[in-house]
């Protein structure tokens, strides 16, 4: 199946998407272009697929009193770019050019704060269990697209959350197959 995104470098904003906007981000420091992508992995609750308890916790909307595992999320204030849901669609919550915060304390190659030069893409799922044909499909056709959008990522590592969060992050876990990023 061949997927195609185009990006609004102006904007920001990937085509088609599901534009969810989230309020936790911020502009990037002065200076600081775009050369890291990093993959994430996400579900709520953990291991249940297709809900919206994602969204609403990007955009600080979800009903911590729902399920027993948001207790812990109350006042988590968390986004990232995109979200690659398991069918292949995407739901964008920040555009590319601004701070998406994905990341939390990390570094990569020495530098700090990778929210300041990174896009962060979630795919929904876990550690354990394996991402979906659809999910690489789009995967790899974002990532085209960024590259054409932003000349910057031509060249740029992607890494995994646990790649610049060791011993606090997981994601996306062993399930992920590195290889099948083009």
């Amino acid at each position: 199946m061949s997927v195609h995104f185009e990006i609004d470098a102006h904007q920001g904003l990937v085509r088609p998407a599901r534009i969810a906007l989230s309020p936790n981000c911020d502009g990037r420091p002065e200076g600081v272009g775009l050369d890291l992508v990093v993959i994430h992995g996400i579900s709520l609750p953990p291991g249940e697929f297709g809900s919206e308890a994602i969204v609403a916790l990007f955009q600080n909307t979800l009903d911590c009193g729902a399920h027993p595992y948001y207790q812990h999320l109350e006042g988590l204030r968390v986004s990232a770019h995109v979200l690659i849901r398991r069918d292949g669609t995407l739901i964008q919550f920040v555009p590319f050019h601004d701070r998406a915060w994905h990341a939390g304390v990390s570094q990569h190659n020495g530098r700090e704060r990778c929210n300041d030069f990174s896009v962060g893409i979630e795919l929904e799922g876990t550690d354990e269990i394996a991402y979906t044909n659809a999910q690489y499909d789009s995967l790899n056709a974002l990532i085209a697209a960024l590259k054409v959008a932003y000349p910057s990522l031509t060249h740029a590592p992607i890494v995994g959350h646990s790649d610049i969060a060791p011993g606090r992050k997981t994601d996306p876990g062993p399930s992920f197959d590195w290889a099948r990023l083009y």
